[in-house]
């Protein structure tokens, strides 16, 4: 928690310093937005003086968070990569994947691929259910323990 505390004092400091009017930092499943609001016209007081009146214009910024940290998980068990590869979601270009957004699947079954060292292997559903939600696209790169989908 500290760490996110740190980053969001970075962005605001470069927001300051680069003179920012948005900025927005994403990673590791939050995402926070900053945008300054539009400035409020300005207030004038008046100051007397031997000369005479001198008005004096107060402007204030601030900056609002738009969006607080957000993680949408889907609801499932997640099904991670067994190994680092690349990850194809059907056996050849042409063909209809082994299991999509709302397809059931079974325990045993090939959900996808993954290449390794010019080596396909099967990645088998370690449960059944309803996909809930295919994290990765098919020729993308995941590493050992990613998340490929959720099973619900």
């Amino acid at each position: 928690m500290e760490e996110l505390k740190d980053r969001i004092d970075q962005l605001a400091g470069l927001m300051e310093e680069f003179k920012l009017s948005e900025a927005e930092l994403a990673a590791d499943g939050f995402r926070i937005a900053f945008k300054k609001r539009a400035k409020a016209a300005p207030k004038p007081t008046s100051e007397s003086t031997a000369d005479g009146a001198i008005e004096i214009y107060e402007e204030a910024e601030e900056m609002e968070e738009i969006s607080a940290p957000v993680e949408d998980k889907p609801s499932g068990s997640p099904i991670t990569s067994p190994m680092t590869g690349i990850y194809y979601s059907a056996p050849s270009p042409g063909s209809p994947p082994f299991a999509k957004e709302g397809d059931e699947v079974t325990a045993g079954q090939p959900i996808g691929l993954i290449e390794a060292m010019k080596v396909f292997n099967e990645i088998p559903a370690p449960l059944s259910g309803t996909v809930q939600k295919v994290v990765v696209e098919s020729g993308q790169l995941v590493n050992l323990g990613d998340v490929i989908m959720y099973v619900g």
